[in-house]
C-alpha cells in the first residue's frame, strides 16, 4: 500500500508525508507540518502549521457506539481543529469534533475524545485517555496514564500527577436516575493532584488547592487547601512559596 492523498486535500509549503499515510478528502495541513508513517488523517481534519504527527496516529476518528453505550450519541461532528505548532505522538488517536490549541503536546498512545477542547501549551501525557465532552485549560500539566472522565472541566495551570483517576457516574451505570446526574469533576486555575488519586464524580478541587498522592476525593477542597487520605480531609493551607500568584513573572504570563 502506497500513501494516499485525496485530491481535495489541502498541504501546505515545506510540509512533508510519510509513507504508507492516508489524507482523507477536504483535510487542510499548513505549512512546514511532518506527517510521519502510517498516519490516518480522516476527512475535514484542519491541521495548523509546524504540527508534528508521529507514526500511526489517528486524527480526526468518529466514535464507536455500541448497541448498550449509554452516553455515546450518533450525531454530525465537526471536523477536529489542531493549531500551529502542535505535538502528537505516536499511535495517539484523537477524535472529530475536538479542539487543539497551538503549543499542545499529545504523548504516545494518548486518546482525546470528541468535541473536547485542550487550550494552549497544555501537555497529554502517555497513555492518558480524555474522553468527551470535557475543557482542558492552557499551560495545564496532565501527566502519563491518566482518566480525565466525560463532562470534565479543567481550568488554567493545572498539575495532575500520573495514574490520577477521575469518574462521572455515583450510580455506577444501574437505573434511569444516572443520567440525570453525570457530572465530571471541576478543577480551578493552579489546583494540583498528586500521583494514584481517584476523584469521584462532580467533585470541585477550588484554586490553587492540593489533592495528595493515593488520596480519595469524595467531597469538595477549598482553595489553597492541602486534602489528603481516604477519604480525603483538609489538612492544611497550601504553603504561599507554592501559590500561583507568587510564581516568577515567566511562568504565570506566558499566555499573553
Amino acid at each position: 500500500m502506497s500513501t494516499l492523498i485525496h485530491k481535495s486535500a489541502k498541504l501546505g509549503n515545506g510540509t512533508s508525508v510519510g509513507e504508507e499515510t492516508v489524507i482523507e478528502e477536504s483535510v487542510v495541513i499548513g505549512d512546514n507540518c511532518t506527517i510521519s508513517h502510517h498516519v490516518v488523517i480522516l476527512r475535514g481534519a484542519q491541521i495548523g502549521d509546524n504540527v508534528t504527527i508521529s507514526a500511526g496516529s489517528v486524527i480526526g476518528k468518529y466514535p464507536l457506539r455500541s448497541a448498550i453505550s449509554a452516553m455515546t450519541q450518533e450525531k454530525q461532528l465537526k471536523p477536529i481543529l489542531i493549531g500551529d505548532g502542535v505535538l502528537i505522538g505516536a499511535n495517539a488517536v484523537l477524535a472529530a469534533g475536538s479542539e487543539i490549541a497551538r503549543g499542545v503536546l499529545i504523548g504516545d498512545l494518548a486518546s482525546v475524545r470528541e468535541e473536547t477542547r485542550i487550550g494552549e501549551c497544555t501537555i497529554i501525557g502517555r497513555g492518558t485517555t480524555v474522553d468527551n465532552l470535557c475543557i482542558i485549560g492552557s499551560f495545564c500539566k496532565v501527566q502519563s496514564n491518566v482518566y480525565i472522565a466525560a463532562y470534565s472541566t479543567i481550568e488554567d495551570y493545572v498539575f495532575i500527577g500520573p495514574c490520577v483517576v477521575t469518574s462521572n457516574d455515583n450510580f455506577l451505570g444501574r437505573t434511569k436516575e444516572r443520567f440525570k446526574h453525570y457530572k465530571g469533576m471541576t478543577m480551578r486555575t493552579g489546583s494540583r493532584i498528586g500521583i494514584n488519586a481517584s476523584i469521584l464524580p462532580g467533585v470541585e478541587i477550588g484554586e490553587d488547592a492540593v489533592v495528595g498522592a493515593g488520596s480519595v476525593v469524595t467531597r469538595d477542597v477549598p482553595a489553597r487547601k492541602v486534602a489528603v487520605g481516604i477519604p480525603a480531609r483538609v489538612l492544611r493551607d497550601v504553603p504561599d512559596e507554592q501559590l500561583l500568584e507568587n510564581q516568577d513573572a515567566d511562568f504565570t504570563t506566558r499566555k499573553q
